[in-house]
């Protein structure tokens, strides 16, 4: 998730359609990502959110907590790459003019 949005934020032109696909894209993820690490808490892995059925609250904070510095950033990332297209658009046209 960290390297779409830079690039989304740069080739998508309009800055709200960019933010857009990188909330669905990060939302798709995020629930596949969820859906994989419960399955695996509930077979046995203790890795994400420890023993099953008994587990640290503070680890599923941590996990949401991590998940939503990730959103953040790449919201960021999006504003990144538009404003890198509008300087390099810029750029180009104050040489050509």
């Amino acid at each position: 998730m960290i390297l779409v949005p830079l690039p989304l934020g740069f080739f998508v032109r309009k800055r709200t359609p960019a933010f857009i696909a990188y909330v669905a894209i990060h939302a798709y993820v995020f629930t596949f990502q969820t859906a994989n690490l419960l399955l695996e808490w509930a077979n046995g892995s203790t890795e994400a959110f420890g023993s099953f059925p008994d587990f640290n609250s503070g680890d599923v904070w941590a996990y949401g907590l991590i998940n939503m510095i990730i959103y953040g950033v790449g919201l960021g990332l999006v504003e990144g790459g538009h404003r890198l297209r509008a300087r390099r658009s810029g750029a180009t046209n104050a040489s050509t003019g």
